[in-house]
């Protein structure tokens, strides 16, 4: 019996992760057991081990995107069916990735039909950054080739999802809503907030409900592609933390990690897609976000105050991956100062590499 599967995609920052959380506690409340698949293009990523400790059953394709490493997207998908016996599986592409209808969508319904029941392609969009960037002036100074990998996930979406709406007055979000339908004619445009839950059980609904699912085939610059996930610095660490002496409160010590690189970022005027962080401490957990320069922090969670802790930490900046390293370093020390001794277990800063699709079909099947 082939089992949905619903591809949640959006640029960095969009609120991907919290959407798909929460689509799969609403899915799990209905009795589905659901199958989450995260994707990172380095090991030790956030979303995994967030939405690990939240109870969920998750698969991690890490070292490339989905659509570069299609067999391994197969692979956790499968392992999620037969270990876990997932009857329901949400996956994530990685935020800087596009043109997911010819490199997944197309292969899946052309190869897999009898495995997987393809929901339609959602694509994430935080409404300010689409603001600034429909204004004509690219979202936070993000560079012209990353805005044009946003502009081709839109364009590619059977539904634009607008997300945080909790952020936006009604009329606000009528008036986003008609435009982004003038502007992209045929394709369903919603709104949510997965923060508070508001229209998520209306998208998941139109999401697996009637309508085209992948339709639309890109004309996709890859030069301009590869270019617009270089300029990105992307790093990803795991950390242990240990007191030099009385217990630690591990809130304010997060909360002064992120306020060190939201500051750095700012002062030096690095465009940010994300910054993630996980602190886990007797089996607790808290959850800390940054998404613009000028955004303000978001946090979940608590683990209170002890002797040692465990951080993994992600960052999306628009700077040398050499430079960024640099700056979470600095970011690290000045937060632990003399109270916490932080031992860096592992560590990897890099510019993503050119995309190189397993699959990219030229048409759209069935059509």
């Amino acid at each position: 019996m082939a089992v949905p599967l619903l591809v949640v995609g959006g640029f960095l920052g969009a609120g991907k992760t919290t959407l798909v959380e929460r689509a799969a506690r609403l899915l799990s409340a209905e009795g589905r057991r659901v199958g989450i698949v995260t994707n990172d293009q380095a090991a030790d990523l956030v979303d995994t081990g967030l939405l690990a400790s939240r109870g969920f059953a998750v698969g991690e394709v890490s070292g490339s995107c989905f659509c570069c490493d299609f067999p391994a997207l197969l692979a956790q998908a499968e392992t999620l069916e037969t270990s876990f016996g997932a009857d329901f599986l949400l996956a994530e592409p990685v935020g800087s990735c596009t043109d997911l209808s010819a490199t997944i969508f197309q292969p899946l319904k052309d190869r897999h039909t009898s495995a997987f029941r393809l929901g339609r392609l959602s694509v994430l969009v935080d409404p300010h950054r689409l603001a600034e960037l429909r204004s004509g002036r690219p979202a936070e100074g993000l560079h012209p080739s990353a805005a044009y990998i946003l502009r081709k996930q839109l364009e590619e979406a059977d539904l634009i999802v607008v997300t945080k709406m909790d952020t936006l007055a009604p009329a606000e979000q009528k008036a986003l809503s008609t435009s982004l339908e003038a502007e992209f004619p045929g394709q369903e445009v919603r709104c949510l907030s997965a923060l508070d839950g508001t229209g998520v059980a209306e998208w998941l609904h139109a999401a697996l409900g009637e309508g085209t699912i992948g339709s639309r085939i890109l004309d996709v610059d890859y030069d301009t592609y590869a270019e617009g996930e270089a300029v990105l610095g992307w790093l990803n660490a795991r950390i242990d933390l240990t007191s030099t002496g009385a217990p630690v409160d591990w809130r304010a010590f997060t909360a002064s990690l992120m306020q060190q690189l939201q500051n750095a970022f700012a002062q030096r005027g690095l465009p940010v897609g994300h910054v993630k962080v996980l602190l886990s401490a007797r089996d607790a957990h808290l959850f800390a976000s940054l998404t613009r320069t000028a955004g303000s922090l978001s946090y979940q969670g608590d683990v209170g105050w002890s002797h040692e802790a465990a951080l993994i930490l992600n960052a999306r900046v628009e700077t040398a991956p050499e430079s960024l390293e640099a700056l979470v370093r600095d970011a690290l020390s000045a937060a632990a100062a003399d109270r916490v001794r932080a031992s860096v277990r592992t560590l990897r800063s890099l510019r993503p590499g050119r995309p190189v699709p397993t699959f990219r079909y030229s048409a759209a099947v069935g059509s």
